[in-house]
């Protein structure tokens, strides 16, 4: 038996962990909202003043930089799915790795499905990075078709449009960077089943304080009155 139940227990964890964060930061209660879902409000805000605002460069600029982000990840995670579909290629090299840090040796499949792990995990960010590049381009064309006139009657609606995508947007980028982090705790697979349940709940733990109990989620909170 290549898996033992130990590691079941720790994919298990894995992927529970990440479907449960996921949902919690998109669906918080309403007496504890997700440093995600404030930002939410701030777009919504920001497309309004966006309304009157003349000239409108820096909103242009704030949307290319969050277009350049995205762009950025999807990049790099390209680059690490390349290496990780190289090593799949080669699992004995890491096999040889394992075995000169005494982790025991193992089957190759092993090797092969724990870096499958990895690997769909980067893909899956992969994905929500380049829809999320995609959706803020969206946005960009959006806010191009607000009216600079105020008191024209689709000036407000389009706004609204445009700030509906950039919040659709900003949550694909955040399941993506979501996904980055549960690969890095997946890649602690590798050293065993043990180390992969302290990874999940290193990186669950980070997660939920950053979206929950960060010092940024206070600031936020803080409307000054």
């Amino acid at each position: 038996m290549p898996f033992s139940p130990l590691d079941y227990a720790a994919l298990l964890l894995l992927l529970g962990a990440w479907l449960w964060i996921g949902w919690r930061v998109e669906n918080p209660s309403p007496q504890k909202s997700s440093v995600s879902k404030i930002m939410d409000e701030y777009r919504r805000d920001w497309m309004k003043e966006m309304v009157t605002r003349q000239p409108r460069m820096f909103d242009a600029q704030v949307v290319a930089a969050m277009r350049q982000g995205s762009t950025f990840f999807a990049s790099t995670t390209m680059i690490a799915i390349g290496g990780g579909l190289a090593l799949l290629g080669n699992p004995q090299r890491l096999a040889g790795v394992a075995e000169d840090l005494a982790l025991g040796s193992a089957p190759a499949l092993v090797w092969e499905v724990k870096i499958l792990i990895i690997l769909l995990f980067l893909a899956n960010a992969f994905l929500k990075y380049v829809w999320a590049h995609r959706l803020f381009g969206y946005c960009a064309v959006l806010m191009a078709a607000v009216p600079n006139d105020p008191e024209e009657a689709s000036a407000y609606p389009r706004a609204s449009q445009a700030a509906e995508i950039c919040v659709t947007a900003a949550r694909s980028f955040n399941r993506g960077l979501r996904a980055t982090y549960f690969a890095l705790a997946a890649a602690a697979w590798i050293l065993g089943p043990i180390p992969l349940m302290l990874g999940t709940v290193i990186t669950l733990a980070m997660l939920y304080r950053r979206e929950f109990a960060s010092l940024s989620r206070t600031i936020l909170l803080n409307t000054g009155s």
